[in-house]
């Protein structure tokens, strides 16, 4: 799940800042991840839904507040949205601080990814860390203070392990501590018999034929026996 945070300082009181973030109306006017919101007669507060667009979709979606605490912490969730890759679910979470001169705050976005989106988290958190400083400053802008100051780029993401933390290799050993090496061991083929000639006769030929060697010889038939003929009758 991406979550990318970044800090900003408006010359403006909690008050303000806060009254102008709990309206969800007012989100498209500075806000890359809200495209439009439709008008809605109920305050924001807990479980208001407004319907809205995210930026390249068509459908209508609905925002909702999940979160709240005057005047200092508002979050808002979107809707699942489905895709051929997979789904995500939007959450924008503000965290307010009084300070001296303004306001700190605190803009937090996380993008919850299923399916074959998890393989983009970082293309999504890339995006998210190009068009948070531009918002915060178009969000300075609408309050009347142009010269917001951004304190902390977005540096701090948060990507699941498999995707964001690469494989490390292993420490390698002082010379003095690792451990001897074991003999490799060599091991000698077999020695193959020698092939010996085989003993010509003198009689043969060279590119002839061997002869074939005889075989057994048959035991003799004996004589048919004489018949001695008969005397006639």
């Amino acid at each position: 799940m991406p979550e990318i945070s970044v800090d900003v300082h408006i010359n403006r009181s909690v008050t303000e800042v806060y009254d102008f973030l709990s309206d969800a109306r007012n989100l498209e006017l500075w806000f890359s991840g809200v495209h439009s919101v439709a008008e809605s007669a109920e305050p924001a507060g807990p479980g208001v839904a407004h319907v809205y667009r995210f930026p390249g979709r068509h459908r209508d979606q609905l925002l909702q507040c999940v979160a709240y605490v005057p005047g200092e912490h508002l979050v808002f969730r979107g809707d699942r949205m489905w895709n051929l890759l997979g789904a995500q679910t939007p959450m924008y979470s503000f965290t307010l601080s009084p300070r001296p001169r303004g306001t700190l705050l605190r803009l937090t976005v996380q993008c919850r990814l299923a399916g074959a989106l998890t393989l983009l988290a970082p293309v999504v958190a890339m995006a998210w860390r190009r068009d948070l400083p531009r918002d915060v400053r178009r969000l300075g802008e609408r309050l009347g203070a142009p010269h917001c100051h951004v304190i902390s780029a977005p540096r701090r993401v948060r990507l699941p392990i498999s995707v964001f933390t690469p494989a490390t290799a292993p420490t390698p050993l002082p010379v003095a501590l690792a451990p001897p090496a074991p003999p490799r061991l060599q091991l000698r083929p077999a020695p193959r018999p020698e092939a010996r000639p085989e003993p010509r006769s003198e009689t043969a030929r060279p590119g002839a034929r061997p002869e074939p060697h005889p075989g057994p010889r048959p035991a003799s038939v004996p004589a048919a026996k004489e018949r001695t003929p008969r005397p006639a009758a």
